[in-house]
C-alpha cells in the first residue's frame, strides 16, 4: 500500500479539478496496478510507444493512457489504437501523421500542442508563431481525425521559482491566445498541461489543468 499511500498523499495537494498524470514510464506493471487496483486512479503517462503498447495490453482497459514523450512518427502505429491523449505534438508533420493512423483505426485522436517554453533549447515543443501559422493553413484544417483539446509545455530545470513561474504564465497566456482566436466555439479546448513532480504547485497556481508527476508518486528512477 505504500504506492497507493503516496499517490493519495499527492492527490491530497492537488486541487479535485486538476487532473493528475502518473507518469509510470520505466515503471514495472505491478506498480501501476497496485495504485490503480488501491486508489481506483485511472490516469497514467508513459514517453515510448512500444512500452506504452505492451503495458496497455497487459493491464485493465478502464486504464487512460496519455502519450508524454517526444514522438517519433513511425511509431504512431503502436498506440493509435487506444492512446486517450497525446500530449506531445510538437511538430505539424507528428500531427499529419498522428491523423493518418487514426483514419486506419476509424478514430479521432485527441491532442495537445507541445510548446517549448524553457530556456532549455534540448527540450521539444512550437513557437506561438509556428503554432498560429499551423492554425491558419488549409493544411491543418483538413486533419479531421486529429482533436486539438489544449497546450502542453515543461518549465526550466532550475530552482528559480521565479523562472519557472513565467514560464508556465508564458504556456497559460499561449493558451488564452488560442482559445480567443481560434477554439473559443469548442468547449473541448480546455486543457493546460503544466507541472512535474518538482513543480506542480507553481504549475498549479498559474492555471494548470493537468498536472504530470512521476517521482512524486512512483518513486526516484
Amino acid at each position: 500500500m505504500v504506492l497507493a499511500d503516496r499517490f493519495k498523499e499527492v492527490r491530497a495537494k492537488v486541487p479535485a479539478n486538476v487532473k493528475i498524470i502518473a507518469v509510470s514510464k520505466t515503471k514495472p506493471v505491478s506498480m501501476i496496478e497496485d495504485i490503480y487496483l488501491n486508489t481506483g486512479h485511472i490516469f497514467y503517462g508513459e514517453n515510448k510507444a512500444l512500452e506504452l503498447e505492451k503495458k496497455h495490453s497487459l493491464l485493465p482497459e478502464a486504464i487512460n493512457w496519455h502519450y508524454i514523450g517526444h514522438l517519433q512518427t513511425n511509431k504512431i502505429k503502436y498506440i493509435a489504437q487506444f492512446v486517450s491523449l497525446i500530449q506531445s505534438v510538437d511538430s505539424f508533420r507528428v500531427l499529419y501523421a498522428i491523423n493518418k493512423e487514426a483514419i486506419k483505426n476509424n478514430r479521432v485522436i485527441p491532442c495537445l500542442l507541445q510548446f517549448h517554453i524553457a530556456s532549455e533549447a534540448a527540450k521539444f515543443g512550437f513557437s506561438i508563431e509556428e503554432v498560429l501559422a499551423m492554425l491558419s493553413d488549409k493544411s491543418f484544417q483538413d486533419l479531421a481525425n486529429v482533436r486539438i483539446d489544449g497546450v502542453m509545455g515543461m518549465a526550466t530545470f532550475t530552482d528559480n521559482e521565479q523562472q519557472i513561474r513565467t514560464e508556465f504564465k508564458t504556456l497559460f497566456n499561449y493558451f488564452n491566445i488560442l482559445k480567443t482566436g481560434y477554439f473559443a466555439n469548442y468547449p473541448g479546448f480546455c486543457e493546460i498541461s503544466m507541472g512535474m513532480s518538482d513543480d506542480y504547485r507553481i504549475a498549479i497556481e498559474e492555471g494548470s489543468t493537468m498536472v504530470r508527476i512521476g517521482s512524486g508518486i512512483f518513486g526516484e528512477r
